[in-house]
């Protein structure tokens, strides 16, 4: 296990701006400017601390769209018209219609999609036509989506568009990239099919290159032919992406920059829901993206189509280099429990999501690992059992069935439990405990600089996913915040031999940390 040495300089330093910070609260100076401090610092090498490469890492939750409409390259919101629920007719925004809805087209919902577990498609009826009393205005009529806050299209970028069609005619349709007004056209590419061949669901793909920079773009599909078509599972992404796994290559780069040594994952409150009904279910997120049915955060509140599912997180900690965590729920969300004698099937969805992972392409779901593209297995060395979830009735009971199961199967894995041991001792086994930071100042945040001096050595180490100051002094995002987050992670650099170490900064993508266990 490799380490470096971080010299004691930067505890000195910040020693000093924090006592200059708060100078005028603490004692008074006078009006004399030319007063003077003498910082003396001791940077010599003998000085230095040990630093595990595994103290730092980064926690990823799907939350304020950190993946649908950020890391995720994909560029259409609500690409299978899904977001609205099942029941038709549904809502079908952020798409909106191009054209006099009443004289023009009408646009609705039905379940005629080709999908089965996403059923719902769009169904547009084109009323006027190219030639007649009734015609089309130039430019078309039809329907856009503006993203998630209008698409930065970039000039001289392709874009993968990829689009399943059915009609009941011929068609004639103009897929576009334009200004957010449509007024000025980006990309464009016209699609001709007679009724034969688009008679039963078909899967259309262009490539649209960009001739001009917006970043408030949107998609649009337009036509000037009379007849009824049928839309589903539209989707826009860019052809490069971060090593070519449809992540943003500006973001992911920014990630493989911090040289993170693990990744957190899914979440996070993502993970359990507000009810278990609309929890994170690994296996309705691996597979083709058409297939994926997708499904409503309830505890962030937004719809996401789970393109970017379990099997694109283990991809991601694989192209940054570092080793992935994976956070499974256990039966448990924030309003209702699974009772411990009827929790078996959430256990073997966690051995199946394993052996996901991990197992052989000849194994089950290792083979639909293979069919996926990856015949080699992830290095998935870490589970944690929920998410704050300590409290809850049912944890402890579940959590047995949990560790107890995956032991068995893979003694190896390292496993971590919601429960506090800085303050009480566990009443059950683990590997490492999760431990959560987030006071509401940065005079609290300052003062647990040495909250883990006097933690004990022995036993499970602390694995601090999440940290962050709040309230007031956090805003969005201060100098004054960044300075008492930095002493705490110096005192978990200073304790790093008690637990590991990460952040969640401001409910984003956010930095984190680890200690020398893995």
């Amino acid at each position: 296990m490799g380490s470096c040495k971080v010299p004691y300089m930067s505890v000195l330093l910040l020693c000093f701006f924090i006592g200059s910070f708060f100078v005028p609260q603490c004692l008074s100076i006078g009006d004399n400017a030319n007063q003077r401090a003498i910082l003396l610092v001791n940077a010599s090498e003998a000085l230095g601390r040990p630093i595990p490469e595994t103290l730092f890492g980064i926690f990823f939750e799907e939350i304020n769209h950190a993946g649908a409409g950020g890391l995720w390259a994909e560029l259409v919101s609500n690409r299978g018209f899904e977001a609205g629920g099942p029941n038709i007719p549904s809502n079908i925004d952020p798409w909106s219609i191009i054209g006099d809805e009443d004289s023009s087209l009408t646009v609705s919902t039905d379940r005629s999609s080709c999908f089965e577990l996403n059923k719902v498609a769009l169904r547009m009826e084109v009323l006027c036509d190219t030639t007649g009393t009734n015609k089309c205005p130039a430019g078309g009529v039809g329907i856009y989506n503006p993203g998630f806050w209008g698409m930065n299209i970039v000039k001289g970028k392709k874009y993968k568009v990829v689009l399943y069609v059915r009609s009941s005619g011929a068609i004639d349709l103009f897929v576009s990239l334009t200004s957010s007004n449509g007024l000025e056209t980006l990309a464009t590419c016209e699609i001709l099919a007679s009724a034969s061949q688009v008679s039963n669901w078909t899967k259309m793909e262009v490539l649209l290159e960009a001739n001009a920079t917006n970043p408030n773009s949107r998609l649009q599909l337009t036509t000037t032919r009379k007849g009824v078509i049928w839309f589903d599972q539209v989707s826009a992404m860019p052809v490069d992406t971060y090593k070519g796994h449809r992540f943003r290559s500006e973001l992911a780069e920014m990630l493989a920059d911090l040289k993170p040594k693990f990744i957190r994952f899914p979440g996070g409150s993502f993970v359990v829901g507000d009810w278990l009904r609309n929890a994170f279910r690994w296996k309705a997120t691996i597979g083709p993206w058409e297939e994926r049915p997708g499904h409503f955060g309830d505890v962030w509140m937004y719809w996401t189509d789970d393109g970017l599912g379990y099997f694109e997180f283990l991809q991601l900690t694989e192209d940054l280099g570092a080793l992935p965590v994976w956070v499974f729920n256990i039966g448990i969300s924030r309003n209702d429990q699974v009772s411990t004698s009827n929790v078996k099937p959430f256990v073997q969805e966690a051995l199946d999501s394993i052996e996901f992972a991990r197992g052989g392409p000849n194994s089950t779901w290792g083979s639909m690992r293979a069919a996926m593209g990856h015949t080699e297995p992830f290095d998935l060395r870490h589970i944690a059992l929920g998410n704050e979830d300590c409290w809850k009735t049912n944890y402890r009971g579940n959590y047995l069935k949990f560790h107890n199961a995956i032991k068995k199967a893979y003694p190896d894995i390292k496993i971590i439990t919601n429960c506090d041991r800085f303050s009480q001792k566990l009443d059950h086994p683990a590997d490492l405990y999760d431990y959560h930071v987030y006071p509401l100042s940065a005079k609290d945040m300052f003062s647990m600089a040495h909250w883990f001096d006097l933690t004990s050595r022995d036993g499970p180490k602390a694995f601090i996913s999440e940290y962050a100051v709040t309230g007031k002094d956090a805003g969005k995002g201060t100098f004054l915040a960044a300075l008492a987050e930095a002493a705490f992670l110096i005192g978990i650099e200073q304790n790093r031999k008690v637990g590991i170490q990460k952040a969640h900064r401001h409910n984003q993508i956010g930095v984190l940390g680890e200690e020398p266990l893995f």
